[in-house]
């Protein structure tokens, strides 16, 4: 089995770019203001998260219109344990880290995967769930596992940690940058995947098990990466609100919230 080695995709976001990514506010905060400023913790009373909303069942857009899912409850529940209000705005995975880092947002919950890397711009609350990655095909592939991508075409979305793995170098067990095809999100991804695009799609496993149920003819490899933790992310050296949500998830934890929360979404 490959061991992968994650790398860092971050790039510069300018603020006109923020300010036109689609919001889905949750009860929003008229008065917060619009800079968080270093270190700043509550931005007002309000919460602002941030995350990707193409990533179900983590997070997606439900028939409201509204970003739903275990990430969103996770974080209802955090910012109901800090008597805060919960503000959600949705845009592209690699405009997360941005974000925060700007100030424009107080934390990130998008089935986000733990790694040196990102630890080095982000400070991580305790993990909440685990992830896999796998392999997406469509039914009758050649491609039985990670060893048989060498060569073929790789759908991913752009910035995840499938991103990561399989455009890193062959040195790093990666298969190089000509290997891999980025999309927006998940379900771009497997389009092209349907379409012969891209011979095979790398995703996290409940996200996979989401598409391959809403399109027929495709299958998830019966083959697992590297275990991965998922936590939230706050603005590196903000330790007091990094303090505050990991008292409140060691709560949800222990009454049970987070299982079920889980549970509701994610089915063995």
């Amino acid at each position: 089995m490959k061991k992968f080695v994650c790398a860092l995709l971050a790039g510069v976001m300018s603020m006109s770019l923020l300010a036109g990514c689609g919001s889905k506010p949750t009860e929003p905060d008229a008065n917060a203001p619009a800079d968080g400023g270093e270190n700043n913790t509550t931005a007002g009373e309000t919460l602002r998260m941030v995350t990707n909303a193409a990533f179900a069942p983590y997070e997606f857009v439900d028939d409201n219109g509204e970003v739903a899912g275990i990430d969103a409850e996770i974080a209802a529940a955090i910012a109901e344990k800090l008597g805060m209000k919960l503000e959600i705005t949705d845009m592209a995975f690699e405009s997360l880290l941005p974000a925060l880092q700007s100030g424009s947002a107080d934390i990130i919950l998008a089935g986000m995967t733990v790694n040196a890397e990102r630890q080095e711009s982000v400070d991580f609350t305790d993990s909440y769930a685990k992830g896999v990655q796998v392999i997406i095909v469509p039914e009758g592939s050649e491609i039985a596992g990670p060893d048989d991508l060498n060569g073929k075409q790789i759908g991913v979305q752009t910035g995840t940690t499938g991103d990561q793995y399989c455009s890193d170098t062959p040195e790093n067990g990666g298969f190089g940058e000509d290997a891999v095809q980025r999309y927006d999100n998940g379900p771009l991804a497997v389009a092209a995947l349907l379409n012969g695009q891209v011979d095979a799609v790398v995703i996290d496993n409940e996200p996979a098990k989401a598409l391959v149920a809403a399109n027929e003819g495709l299958k998830i490899l019966d083959t697992a990466y590297t275990d991965e933790d998922y936590a939230a992310a706050v603005q590196k050296g903000n330790t007091e609100l990094l303090d505050k949500v990991n008292a409140a998830l060691e709560e949800l934890k222990a009454d049970g919230t987070i299982d079920e929360i889980l549970a509701k979404y994610i089915h063995e």
